[in-house]
């Protein structure tokens, strides 16, 4: 049977049968129904209206399935809405909704509860009231008079009891609500209860989660705010956002260093920011971000362009070297002109002693460059070039790196020292790692593996040192322009002793000029036979030590000023240390006088051949190199080609052995610079016919009796000149060296060019071959 009842709409509440429910009227289409109904039975049709956001719902914006209820209690309030206390009756299906007198009216028939009994219905009924029950004791919302609800025993009740006390969605209820049968609601409450149950769960163990991180941060906290309570009593620096403010100070006065570059030190910043101050993360950052900020990105020293001040501090500085000095004031001219100009390589290659790593800082100093020096000897780890990637514990830059922070520019003077006593080994290849570095179209770009960013080498000067080129890879010594410093002359030598070693060597003991003076005659005598080297270092030791047996006298009571003449310089140094070989004191059969180039300089060599009989044998004694016995060979088989032309019986080598000995045969000699020496020699010793004792010579021979040109000339001229030698042969080729031998050498000797072992040996056996050799 249908009735007409006021319609009362629902926003966000249901109301269930048997249920006492208090609401809140406000809106006028509810406030005329309810006024409606208690003008008539007091009874309306509660329906729930689909979305609680309308605030005029639509027909369509309600469900068709409400309850009749009761309005129990009615109190108006004050500011025009009512407060009213109903209870649900009976579920009720609209059958029609029309609207009178601004508000709805709707034709509703009472729906007849469905109740199954049975063992079924009652297992279904406790299974309910088990997971309400742990429903309630996870839910921490659930209000204290929920727990009466289990004691209602009919099913369907229980079921609408259970739902009206559940935090779901309006729908899910009306589903309920809907839902006529009593056991088909119960299982639909026993569904919802069990997905709300695994809900809280879930919630619960996150809430623990968050309760156990909370007090941990709390008690960091706690921790950290005492820290700081002890830093400042103990006067330290108690915040870590003041590190953070003064990184960020020091990233601002940095420049303008690059996009690339200052968002890679913002975010290693702001990484140290979030982290702990005792992390061990933090440590490793708060270094990285320190390298960063340290290193010169846009820091250039003004360079010095003026050519004539750079030359008055090289000349000052150094004597000599003019090859060097020439090229360094080359550069500053073309540097003066074009500013684009990248920084060169030089590789100074000399013995040692000669002042090479002395003369980089006289470069440095007339180009108004930071020096700075990194030894590479004895370096065989790749790593110490580009340095240890940061994943290392103690990981650090390359030394590369490192020497620019030192430098506190990026347009240094870098000297790469010992650059040939580098090593490879398992840990990786140095010099290969140096390619980059000393490649000019590369080194724009040089990559630290610590660094992580591009670092700008193409302003640097660099300048390496070595004592030999062969040791140095092929594609390293390609990058480099070499620049030889073949040693000095004994003028060159004394020039240095004068004006640079006595000196600062008497400085260094503490004496004043006028107490100690040395003649130039015994500088030269010091310099000839106590030292014997390319270099200086051997020199200065032996000066320092005459002016410390000097300061002894001094304080002893000796009167001043003390005069070191050649004379008093055995009393301070002892016995001469070197024994020159001097030239022969006369014309000898098979003895020539030859020149070498040892690592000290130029030194005579004098070759012996003898005749013996026997069968022909070439015999070489004297600890000679594979080079130096191949040229004796072909020495002697121009000589057996040659021999009838030389006076020489053809058939020799069939009664005849020659034995060539060069003499100190504990010392090794290679080379083939005295092949035209050997010949000589031996076509002297087979003629019988002696050679001239104040004639010296050196060149390659071939077994046509060419002679080729060799190296070395400057310190082999300055040998023969030492030992008083008037003629000296040089191969033809080596013309264009004469402008190294130093002019009073020239003078004091006559010097030939030959092309051909006849030239040579008409100077030298000039007596006896003049007749066969035509």
């Amino acid at each position: 049977m249908s009735i007409e009842l006021p319609l009362l709409p629902l926003r966000g509440v249901l109301v269930f049968p048997y249920m006492v429910v208090p609401l809140e009227v406000g809106r006028e289409r509810s406030l005329r129904a309810l006024e409606s109904a208690m003008l008539e039975r007091r009874e309306l049709i509660f329906v729930a209206q689909k979305d609680i956001r309308q605030d005029n719902p639509g027909l369509d914006d309600l469900y068709r399935v409400g309850v009749i209820g009761e309005v129990k209690q009615l109190l108006k309030m004050a500011g025009g809405g009512s407060k009213v206390v109903v209870e649900g009756r009976a579920r009720a299906k609209v059958l029609a909704i029309e609207e009178a007198d601004g508000y709805y009216r709707a034709t509703v028939e009472e729906v007849e509860e469905v109740t199954e009994g049975g063992p079924e219905t009652e297992a279904l009924m406790h299974a309910v009231v088990e997971l309400f029950e742990q429903y309630i004791k996870n839910s921490k919302r659930m209000p204290g008079e929920a727990s009466l609800s289990m004691n209602v025993d009919d099913p369907g009740r229980l079921a609408d009891t259970i739902v009206s006390y559940l935090d779901v969605r309006t729908a899910e209820k009306q589903e309920v609500l809907e839902t006529f049968s009593a056991k088909e609601r119960l299982n639909k409450v026993s569904d919802l209860l069990s997905h709300q149950i695994e809900l809280l769960e879930i919630e619960k163990r996150i809430n623990v989660r968050v309760r156990k991180q909370m007090e941990r941060s709390q008690k960091e906290y706690y921790l950290r705010e005492q820290l700081k309570a002890i830093q400042r009593e103990l006067g330290e620096r108690d915040d870590q956002q003041s590190e953070i403010e003064e990184l960020k100070a020091r990233l601002e006065q940095l420049g303008d260093v690059g996009e690339e570059i200052r968002e890679k030190i913002e975010r290693e910043i702001d990484r140290l920011a979030k982290m702990p101050p005792m992390a061990a993360e933090a440590v490793v950052v708060r270094t990285y971000v320190d390298w960063l900020l340290s290193l010169p990105w846009t820091v250039t020293t003004p360079e010095r362009l003026d050519i004539q001040e750079a030359e008055r501090i090289l000349e000052a500085d150094h004597y000599g070297l003019t090859k060097v000095k020439e090229r360094i004031l080359e550069y500053l001219a073309v540097r003066q002109l074009s500013k684009s100009l990248k920084g060169p390589i030089l590789c100074l290659v000399g013995p040692p002693g000669v002042g090479k790593t002395s003369l980089a800082r006289s470069i440095a100093r007339a180009t108004g460059r930071n020096f700075v020096r990194m030894s590479l000897g004895g370096v065989r780890d790749e790593a110490e070039i580009r340095g240890h990637r940061r994943t290392y514990v103690g990981a650090m830059p390359g030394r590369i790196i490192q020497g620019i922070r030192q430098a506190g520019s990026k347009n240094p003077l870098f000297l790469l020292d010992e650059v040939d006593k580098m090593a490879m080994d398992f840990r990786g290849d140095p010099s290969a790692a140096l390619l980059e570095v000393l490649d000019p179209e590369q080194n724009v770009r040089f990559s630290d593996h610590y660094i992580e960013l591009p670092f700008d080498l193409s302003q640097v000067m660099f300048i390496t040192t070595a004592n030999v080129m062969h040791t140095i890879p092929r594609p390293l010594a390609d990058r480099m322009e070499t620049i030889v410093i073949p040693g000095y002359t004994e003028e060159e030598k004394l020039h240095i002793a004068r004006r640079y070693l006595w000196p600062k060597q008497r400085e260094q003991h503490g004496l004043q000029e006028n107490q100690i003076e040395v003649t130039d005659r015994a500088l030269t005598y010091v310099i000839r036979n106590y030292t014997q080297e390319a270099g200086v270092r051997q020199l200065e030791r032996e000066l320092g030590s005459i002016l410390r047996k000097a300061a002894r006298e001094i304080l002893t009571g000796r009167p001043t000023p003390i005069r070191v003449t050649r004379s008093r310089v055995q009393h301070y140094l002892g016995p001469e240390r070197v024994r020159h070989r001097a030239a022969e004191q006369k014309d000898q059969v098979g003895i020539v006088t030859g020149l070498a180039v040892t690592e000290v300089g130029g030194d005579v060599m004098p070759i012996e051949v003898t005749t013996m009989p026997g069968k022909g044998q070439l015999l070489l004694t004297g600890q000679l190199g594979d080079v130096m016995q191949e040229s004796a060979r072909a020495a002697f088989s121009y000589v057996r080609s040659r021999a009838r032309e030389l006076g020489i019986d053809p058939m020799f080598h069939e009664s005849l052995d020659l034995h060539v000995h060069v003499p100190e045969g504990a010392i090794p000699k290679d080379g083939p610079s005295a092949g035209i020496a050997i010949a000589t020699a031996m076509v002297s010793a087979l003629t019988n016919t002696p050679v001239h004792s104040d004639l010296a010579m050196t060149g390659e021979i071939t077994l046509r009796g060419r002679v080729l040109p060799v190296g070395g000339i400057k310190e082999k001229a300055l040998a023969a000149h030492r030992v008083g030698i008037r003629e000296l042969i040089l191969p033809e080729d080596n013309r264009r060296d004469l402008e190294e031998i130093p002019r009073p050498v020239q003078r004091a000797m006559t010097l030939h060019f030959v092309s051909h072992l006849d030239e040579v040996l008409q100077l030298a056996l000039r007596k006896r071959v003049e007749d066969h050799v035509g």
